[in-house]
């Protein structure tokens, strides 16, 4: 079945595929881990030194580096800041054991996705200061599962799922509290929102989730019911949006819906009239978004959400995008494809087969393994999936 999802602006270049820590027999003359060679060899592609720790004569890393060094010589490319980026996120996954997806996940990619303010802090990031997080713990590196926070943001998400952190934002909205080194309840909120979009949920489960960040570029938004809040609510960031209105109106399934639909868009243009006609594009974003902090807002959203079922949501995403009024150059992807290379049946991780590899402190290292097994990673209650970004 289809969805929808937004396609990449610019072509991305692909690269080895690198999902493999360590080959149990190598044949003469391959590395020993194909992986960690290649991470030092673009190291020296790019005239970049390993980090220290892996500078020792038996690290992979290194042996990769020294024999990248020998072949370019001093024909190397530009080390850019995504370049270097690119690299750190491909050590720390294979030091990890995570899953690096890198046909989508390129140096283009992670400038696509930079941000200058942390979508869930709303602080000005800086070079130095940008973190790239997976959203959903439980899958690898991979496009549509990546954002750029900021080091508070990111420190504070750490391991937590989404439904986690949403429990911190209640708990510090009850105790009127926050705390200047984590996030403040509504940062909180926003997190768990964010994890949220990337996390397979049932649909009962994400219909109650209130929108209190809209995606940043590239998040694919899995769930149906999410995808139609996220379209719902960004008809307020463009102009004509009452006209708009009245044609989604006449494609809700029943009468009780087309009501249900009416309150809610009515509750919800209040709030973006409150925001002014000549709003900044980023004020108003924001404003769109705190605008889900109103009980009201999300009680009349939920009123209209639990009645429609996933499949209501699918086609009312279709109808509504062949109609020209869903988010602009709206595509859709099968579940498959919208998560091919997340790893979701492994939680991430690479496979392990049925033997391992010591490393030299002894401790069991996952043989390489293909985690790439199309039509594998369909999770229950989630048959199809809407992949939303490019919401600059």
């Amino acid at each position: 079945m289809a969805q929808a999802a937004l396609p990449f602006d610019t072509p991305v270049a692909a690269h080895r595929p690198t999902v493999a820590l360590r080959l149990h027999a190598p044949d003469a003359g391959t590395p020993v881990d194909p992986v960690a060679w290649a991470i030092g060899r673009d190291h020296a592609r790019h005239r970049l030194t390993p980090p220290m720790a892996h500078l020792q004569a038996e690290s992979p890393v290194h042996q990769g580096w020294r024999n990248g060094r020998a072949v370019f010589g001093g024909r190397t490319l530009p080390a850019t800041p995504w370049v270097r980026r690119w690299l750190q996120l491909r050590l720390a996954a294979w030091m990890d054991g995570r899953v690096f997806e890198d046909v989508q996940v390129t140096p283009q990619f992670l400038r696509q996705i930079a941000v200058d303010t942390c979508p869930v802090t709303r602080e000005p990031i800086t070079d130095d200061g940008a973190r790239v997080v997976r959203l959903c713990d439980r899958a690898g590196v991979a496009a549509g599962n990546l954002a750029t926070l900021s080091a508070r943001a990111a420190g504070a998400k750490a391991t937590l799922g989404w439904d986690e952190a949403l429990a911190v934002a209640d708990r510090l909205a009850a105790d009127g509290a926050g705390s200047a080194d984590t996030l403040a309840a509504a940062e909180w909120s926003r997190l768990g929102v964010l994890m949220s979009f990337a996390t397979p949920l049932p649909h009962h489960v994400a219909a109650t989730v209130p929108l209190r960040l809209l995606p940043p570029n590239r998040v694919r938004v899995l769930n149906p019911v999410q995808a139609v809040q996220v379209m719902l609510t960004l008809q307020f960031l463009h102009a004509g949006y009452a006209r708009r209105l009245v044609t989604l109106a006449a494609l809700m399934p029943t009468s009780e819906l087309r009501q249900a639909f009416q309150v809610f868009m009515h509750t919800l243009l209040a709030r973006r009239l409150s925001a002014g006609q000549a709003a900044d594009r980023t004020v108003l974003r924001q404003a769109l978004e705190d605008s889900w902090a109103d009980p009201l807002v999300h009680r009349r959203w939920q009123r209209l959400a639990l009645r429609l079922t996933s499949a209501d949501c699918e086609r009312l995403l279709q109808r509504a995008a062949s109609r020209d009024l869903a988010t602009p150059g709206a595509t859709w992807l099968s579940l498959d494809h919208a998560t091919d290379g997340w790893a979701l049946a492994t939680s991430g991780r690479v496979q392990v087969p049925a033997t391992v590899c010591h490393d030299a402190g002894g401790a069991d290292r996952p043989m390489p393994g293909s985690d790439r097994k199309r039509g594998s990673q369909k999770l229950a209650n989630c048959a199809v999936v809407t992949a939303l970004g490019a919401f600059q």
